[in-house]
């Protein structure tokens, strides 16, 4: 777990109360990824916006034509209603119906009796419905009927009189607003332009951030991935993949300066230990002599082991390692060793590592059990993200006040086990020092079968 994760849990177990834990609530739900976060800042204020206009200034603006519009109509009815009330002759009716028709764009006609329609259902959202029939209500008073439901481009509106009902068929855009609508579709079209184009943009500021976030892990994961990033995007973005790039090569130039170093100590010591073991063998053979014989051989194991851990095998490639085989050979040399181990695995048993170094990490800790346990079992979970090992034995165990010291180089355990304990103490420190190479870790507990577990966890 990286200190970031550990922060954000401990503030999320932390009370929540007021405007903190709304915040809290608020901020669990939002999207952490940084692109989503930009599409968020450009499309949450647009869409405010816009709802502003349409709710508040388009609504006051449909509503004010409609009114005008419709009080214009009912206006020009109860103007021919009147006409027809002094002109009853039908004669008259005819011509008043053609003035109508050509001046006011209104359909006459008149029906016996003056029952009217049953009233239907108001729609859900028909601002003219409402307030043509106010209008209606207001300047004729008399009772009427209406009915502006359907897509057709006509009102139909019937009035009852004395002793009849006049019908009358109105243009339904002569007494509502209805290319207000236009106005709308114009503003959500551009408005879906511009994420569109935001999208785009966006996209291609973030590509560059995930390739350098994408380098840096492959970089700390000792993969040659990062090789090929060359920085892109924006300035700020520019300057942080060159700090990355000149890091890299930091790193690296002084870690071939260090194995260069070691290669040559190792080369010249080895000769000098070369000398020893000519002049002791040209001494003859005593007993006096295997003691000098002993700490010669601890020498040259110390210098192997120490050159194995300044390398760190970083010059080895990602490749396929299947940890079935592995474990396989593992058992094997246990057996051989008259020690007992069983292993599972769940997942794919395939997965991308440095082959070599990798298993030289399992080794390491599968020996340390054989040499200080009776029984071993290994639990390999293999999952989208992560490969977890989990070693459990037997053995005495490591003290946990101990358990951070083993991993230093050249400590060594004098009552309780290490794993080189006849060696130079470095096998711990190795076996951490490949885990983090991978950019995972490893971690001693106390193991339900009474001896230590080590856990070995490593991002895939």
């Amino acid at each position: 777990m990286t200190l970031f994760d550990q922060i954000r849990r401990d503030q999320d177990r932390s009370p929540a109360t007021g405007l903190s834990g709304m915040l809290r609530w608020l901020r669990h739900r939002l999207p952490t990824g940084l692109y989503a976060r930009s599409l968020l800042i450009i499309i949450l204020p647009m869409l405010i916006l816009q709802t502003v206009v349409a709710f508040v200034f388009m609504e006051r603006h449909w509503q004010l034509v409609t009114e005008r519009l419709s009080e214009a109509v009912t206006r020009d009815i109860s103007a021919v209603i009147e006409l027809i009330e002094l002109y009853p002759e039908r004669e008259d009716f005819d011509k008043i119906v053609n003035v109508t028709a050509n001046r006011l764009n209104l359909i006459v006609s008149l029906e016996p009796g003056t029952e009217l329609p049953s009233p239907r259902p108001r729609p859900f959202f028909s601002i003219l419905d409402q307030i043509l029939s106010d209008e209606i209500a207001e300047q004729i008073r008399r009772p009427f009927w209406i009915d502006t439901v359907g897509t057709s481009r006509l009102v139909e509106i019937r009035i009852a009189l004395e002793d009849q009902t006049i019908r009358i068929f109105a243009p339904r855009n002569s007494a509502y607003a209805s290319n207000t609508h236009i106005f709308i579709v114009w503003m959500v079209s551009t408005a879906l332009v511009l994420i569109v184009i935001s999208i785009l943009f966006l996209r291609g500021q973030i590509r560059p951030i995930m390739a350098l976030a994408n380098a840096a892990e492959s970089f700390g994961k000792g993969q040659r991935l990062s090789e090929g990033f060359s920085p892109r995007g924006a300035d700020e973005v520019r300057r942080a993949g060159l700090a990355f790039i000149l890091m890299r090569e930091r790193i690296e130039r002084q870690m071939e300066q260090r194995t260069a170093m070691l290669a040559g100590v190792s080369h010249d010591l080895r000769t000098i230990l070369t000398r020893f073991r000519l002049q002791l063998a040209l001494a003859g053979d005593g007993p006096e002599l295997d003691s000098l014989n002993q700490d010669i051989d601890d020498m040259q194991s110390m210098l192997e082991g120490y050159l194995d851990f300044a390398k760190g095998e970083v010059e080895e490639d990602v490749g396929r390692l299947d940890l079935g085989e592995l474990f396989e050979r593992v058992e094997a040399d246990f057996a051989l060793h008259d020690r007992k181990l069983t292993w599972k695995l769940e997942g794919d048993p395939l997965v991308y590592v440095r082959p070599n170094a990798f298993t030289r990490l399992v080794n390491n800790l599968a020996s340390n059990a054989r040499r200080y346990a009776h029984r071993l079992e290994i639990d390999a979970k293999h999952t989208a993200k992560w490969l977890v090992i989990t070693f459990d034995d037997d053995g005495p165990g490591i003290p946990k006040e101990a358990r951070d010291d083993v991993f230093k180089p050249f400590y060594r355990l004098d009552e309780a086990r290490n794993l080189d304990a006849s060696g130079t103490g470095l096998g711990l420190a190795i076996a951490r020092d490949i885990a983090r190479s991978h950019g995972g870790n490893v971690t001693l507990e106390d193991s339900p079968l009474g001896g230590l577990r080590a856990i070995i966890r490593v991002p895939v």
